[in-house]
């Protein structure tokens, strides 16, 4: 009996000892000098995708007067939308706010004096020659709040690769001229990380507009779009 309680005393001690051999696996150091080098690549790119904000903001002296002319030109709105051939999936609503609107004066309560309505959706579509004459059919159709266009580009994967590979080439050269500089050379490669740089979609400023007489159609111009990526790598010197 007692030789088979020494037996299980030691089976049970078994995970216990390779666990705690497993923790004790030893981190690796370094016999040279640490360099930390932090290197930025970047691609530009014509956008081929545009998100507009558009917005009908109503005002009246009930709630319910406010939101159903509210209602109404948003209707008109998403159906000029749709008639310029944006997609259902591309139009989605952002915010439906209905406020009070009061009036102060010192040292008087504030009264009430009506309803501000206000809908909005953020609307994406893919052909950027476009962009003028939708922005023109929104405010046509009653839009008075718009932000945007913003410009981007739909798959930015292969972009963004090349950028990182790019980076990688700017760390090592730059390590190269560091250990050059310091009589070293480079050993090896400790560790990576990467941190997105990319440059974020460009607005053009919010345009409110109650109402505007059509003098010519909106121009507008997609320029080039930078996406970058910054990585941080650790070297090793000798």
């Amino acid at each position: 009996m007692r030789s088979q309680g020494l037996l299980l005393a030691a089976a049970m001690m078994v995970p216990a000892v390779a666990e705690a051999q497993t923790a004790a696996t030893p981190v690796p150091t370094i016999s040279g000098t640490r360099l930390d080098i932090v290197a930025e690549g970047s691609v530009t790119r014509v956008p081929d995708i545009v998100t507009i904000s558009a917005g009908v903001v109503t005002q009246a002296q009930t709630a319910a007067a406010a939101m159903s002319d509210n209602a109404s030109r948003m209707a008109a709105v998403v159906a000029a939308l749709k008639k310029a051939g944006v997609a259902d999936r591309d139009i989605q609503t952002n915010a439906i706010n209905l406020n009070p609107q009061y009036r102060y004066a010192d040292n008087q309560p504030p009264v009430l004096t009506g309803y501000q309505a206000t809908n909005q959706v953020s609307v994406k579509f893919r052909d950027i020659k476009r962009t003028g004459a939708i922005l023109d059919a929104l405010v046509a159709q009653g839009a008075n709040q718009i932000n945007g266009p913003n410009f981007g580009v739909d798959q930015p994967d292969a972009a963004l690769d090349e950028a990182r590979a790019q980076a990688i080439a700017t760390a090592r050269k730059r390590a190269d001229l560091y250990a050059r500089a310091a009589g070293l050379s480079v050993k090896r490669i400790l560790a990576i990380s990467e941190g997105e740089a990319a440059s974020p979609p460009r607005p053009m400023p919010m345009m409110a507009m109650a109402r505007m007489e059509k003098a010519a159609d909106t121009a507008v111009e997609a320029g080039e779009q930078k996406l970058a990526i910054s990585v941080t790598v650790s070297f090793e010197l000798q």
